[in-house]
């Protein structure tokens, strides 16, 4: 539970859902929705899980970069990619599983896996789908470790 609100985002769907429209108080977000053709949707317009995937690679990012810091290790060119999958979880239900793909282009593979473990203990999001979703995180390394 929170003890003190620091921020507070607002965004309100219409129309239906999922084939719908979203929209933040502030205007910075104003997207039309649909479903994804992989859910026998169009695909017109954006969707839940890539407005997920962007939250959550954006946070993580900014978690990894503050270990990083605290560390001294160079996050220079770093980058989070989140992949967001919706399926079945059981024979009623949907379910969300998340793989975060980190690179460190200048961090040794092993201290980046050590970097991104504890981004993951102190990144909002990885606090709130721990125990809830599957969210799984691989190093990539796009660039040779110098």
């Amino acid at each position: 539970m929170l003890t003190k609100k620091l921020y507070t985002a607002e965004a309100v769907s219409t129309g239906d859902g999922r084939n719908g429209h979203i929209a933040t108080s502030d205007g910075r977000i104003d997207l039309g929705l649909a479903m994804p053709p992989a859910l026998g949707g169009s695909g017109d317009g954006a969707n839940p899980e890539q407005l997920f995937a962007s939250g959550y690679a954006a946070c993580f990012h900014s978690a990894l970069r503050l270990v990083a810091r605290q560390t001294g290790a160079d996050v220079t060119d770093s980058t989070v990619t989140a992949r967001v999958s919706i399926g079945n979880e059981g024979e009623d239900a949907l379910g969300l599983a998340v793989e975060l793909i980190f690179d460190l282009p200048h961090v040794a593979p092993g201290a980046a896996e050590q970097l991104a473990e504890a981004a993951h203990q102190v990144c909002p999001y990885s606090r709130a789908t721990r125990g809830n979703i599957s969210v799984e995180l691989h190093s990539v390394a796009s660039k040779p470790y110098v």
